[in-house]
């Protein structure tokens, strides 16, 4: 059975890069190798593997991959450290039309 993982590193600028593979520890080495020079990651490296979540669906794999890319940094660095108080404060919604926000 294959396996597929989400995964967020940090590279050496602070940036977090979100990621899906079926195959980890290459993806990892492919992100600390730098041989691409163009690559967009090259002048970040050092890279650090923050988090990492295994999925025998490759499907909800992706879904959750594509759902983590929209986060703020905040919130994915909330994930990593499994601070669910801080996930679901960031988790609500601050816009000007959300209800709390509605004085009438």
């Amino acid at each position: 059975m294959n396996y597929y993982y989400i995964y967020m590193l940090q590279y050496s600028d602070g940036l977090i890069y979100t990621g899906m593979t079926n195959d980890l520890t290459r993806r990892l080495a492919e992100n600390q190798t730098g041989k691409n020079k163009k690559c967009f990651t090259f002048m970040r490296i050092p890279v650090t593997l923050i988090y990492h979540e295994q999925f025998r669906d490759v499907n909800q794999a992706i879904m959750y991959e594509k759902q983590i890319k929209k986060w703020s940094a905040k919130k994915k660095l909330a994930l990593v450290k499994g601070d669910e108080e801080a996930l679901m404060s960031l988790a609500e919604c601050r816009n000007e039309t959300h209800y709390r926000n509605n004085k009438y």
